[in-house]
């Protein structure tokens, strides 16, 4: 039998973009369904993608992850293909990708953006994607290019399992890190990358959407790797400790008085703040463990991407 394939864009005021997306979709992946998710748009690009032939349907919930979560409960397919409606993405690569998923038994596979248009990439969206994916390429230990990436192509048991929590464009992160939490087996692909169409513009703040990603990806660390995170909370607490605490060991062994007794109780509760921390961290990392365990138990009951 074969595989079901299906197209999900999610789309905010894409009008001017949208219908070029889906026609591209057609054409080099002619048997899949291709889903628009409208998220309120106040412009035409539910009319000119339902014109261009896709199946369109609304997420009121404002935001990038509320669509995605939304399209990944709604729709059923073997291999699910995401992509922004703005025209930046090379569609032409598509196939490439799901081969890759295909070939391989993998999980997912982000197209890792090549700019080929100085007018693709802001500064502060290139500088700062840099950041935040060595960020978390370090914290999980996985040699990635590009996690803020929004074309990939994924497997449905990845799908069906995701926990989306992430109400916009922190969802790409939130993506990534349960892949590499997990343990899936996810690839890279280098994709070219376009400037917008004219009339288009992109809906990220590179301040503010930067600072929620920095922010998602804190508290998936939190999450995910809770021992990691309260042993350097437990860390911090121990050096603010010695900090405050060997003045006065030093002034007590002088004079064999401590006259400086608010001092030396915030001392006290510092240290006993570091070793708190710890045990939280031992008895969390416990909980994700098991929370990890039932999550693998789920994603095993879908078959492997490759079989037919």
């Amino acid at each position: 039998m074969a595989q079901k394939t299906a197209v999900i864009i999610p789309c905010y005021n894409e009008g001017k973009a949208i219908a070029k997306v889906v026609n591209d979709f057609k054409k080099v992946l002619p048997e899949a369904e291709i889903y628009v998710y409208d998220n309120n748009s106040d412009d035409d690009t539910a009319a000119q993608a339902r014109r261009a032939g896709a199946i369109v349907r609304r997420e009121p919930r404002q935001g990038k992850g509320n669509v995605v979560r939304r399209m990944f409960a709604d729709i059923e397919a073997d291999i699910y293909v995401m992509s922004d409606g703005d025209e930046t993405y090379d569609i032409k690569k598509t196939p490439l990708l799901v081969k890759e998923l295909r070939e391989n038994n993998l999980d997912m596979v982000i197209g890792s953006r090549k700019e080929v248009d100085l007018a693709a990439y802001r500064v502060g969206h290139r500088s700062g994607n840099l950041v935040l994916t060595k960020l978390v390429q370090h914290f999980f230990a996985y040699r990635l290019e590009d996690m803020l990436s929004g074309f990939r192509v994924f497997s449905k048991r990845f799908v069906k399992t995701f926990p989306a929590q992430s109400p916009g464009f922190e969802i790409e992160t939130e993506l990534t890190i349960f892949a590499l939490s997990s343990k899936m087996p996810i690839k890279e692909v280098e994709t070219d990358y376009f400037a917008r169409p004219a009339g288009s513009f992109s809906k990220l703040s590179t301040v503010k959407d930067g600072l929620r990603i920095l922010r998602t990806i804190v508290m998936l660390i939190k999450e995910e790797r809770p021992l990691l995170f309260f042993s350097m909370l437990a860390a911090v607490f121990a050096l603010l400790t010695l900090i405050c605490g060997v003045p006065l060991i030093e002034l007590y062994l002088e004079t064999g008085l401590v006259p400086r007794l608010p001092t030396a109780v915030l001392t006290a509760a510092l240290m006993v703040c570091s070793v708190v921390s710890m045990l939280v961290g031992f008895v969390l990392d416990s909980v994700a463990n098991s929370r990890k365990e039932t999550r693998r138990q789920a994603y095993l009951r879908y078959p492997v991407v490759g079989e037919e």
